[in-house]
């Protein structure tokens, strides 16, 4: 249910942005000025009516509408683009600098700012938020619906019996409250470590069967790859970790669902070849 002071500020939004567009005259334009709020937008309108995303978007490590985003234009999520292109309605979100939205709600220019997303149920609340404003409400929850059904699927087929320890591609611990953790249990598994910084004696103490490491796609090795190539890692796991493209869990988004299937397929293949390799995991313990 809609708190009702939230619902009052829609309404005040909705009224502002009809009012900016000259009503049903013409199809309204919007502009993108956050990277996770870009591939809400991307999904639910035209390419058409969106003024520009940022130039983000069109990086497939980081963008699941990458493809999409090439069709339109990009920006750098500056308030003095937004006063050049003059869209209809601006979406922010939590990566939008604080001097940049407090200029254009100065300006009184209609906009949606988004809250952080760090679950399935915040990635279903934007999605309907976004779809609102932009008055693509079908689209909307047929995205959630979609989401929603492959995420019914996971949680009705059996889960990998494993122990996974997880950290980010910033080799740094997964959180409780993030979307990496939302995935993670999607998927049928939990971080082993916890709240515990990635590292060798952590994982030796917490003995995990597979390691699921965030990672770009085709990262090089380097910094972010130091713990995986830790030479007590590589002889005790090195053929059980399973890389999770990061593009899944940056930004929440109704296809976050279809990166938690795809790491339940991956763990369910490492498994298997763990089941099938030597019984190194006790030397773990």
């Amino acid at each position: 249910m809609t708190h009702p002071r939230l619902a009052v500020l829609l309404g005040a939004l909705f009224a502002l942005v009809a009012e900016a567009s000259g009503g049903a005259g013409r199809p309204l334009r919007v502009m993108s000025i956050e990277a996770c709020a870009d591939q809400l937008v991307l999904a639910l309108l035209p390419p058409e009516q969106i003024t520009s995303v940022t130039w983000l978007s069109r990086d497939p490590g980081l963008s699941l509408m990458a493809r999409q985003a090439r069709g339109v234009g990009v920006n750098h999520g500056e308030a003095e683009e937004v006063l050049r292109d003059h869209p209809d309605l601006v979406v922010a979100g939590g990566y939008t600098s604080s001097a940049t939205r407090a200029a254009l709600r100065k300006l009184g220019y209609p906009l949606l700012e988004l809250p952080p997303i760090d679950n399935f149920d915040d990635v279903r609340r934007s999605t309907l938020t976004v779809a609102r404003a932009v008055g693509a409400e079908a689209k909307g929850a047929a995205l959630v619906a979609q989401m929603d059904a492959v995420l019914r699927q996971l949680a009705s087929s059996p889960a990998p019996r494993v122990r996974v320890a997880a950290w980010d591609s910033a080799q740094v611990s997964v959180q409780p409250s993030s979307m990496f953790d939302a995935e993670l249990k999607a998927a049928g598994v939990r971080n082993v470590l916890g709240a515990r910084a990635p590292a060798a004696e952590a994982l030796l103490a917490a003995a995990p069967d597979l390691i699921v490491r965030g990672a770009p796609p085709d990262a090089p090795p380097g910094r972010r790859t130091d713990i995986a190539d830790n030479p007590v890692v590589r002889r005790l796991w090195g053929d059980r970790i399973v890389v999770f493209a990061q593009v899944y869990y940056l930004c929440g988004t109704p296809f976050s669902a279809e990166g938690a299937a795809r790491l339940r397929q991956a763990l369910r293949e490492a498994e298997r070849r763990a089941r099938s390799a030597p019984p190194r995991a006790a030397a773990a313990r």
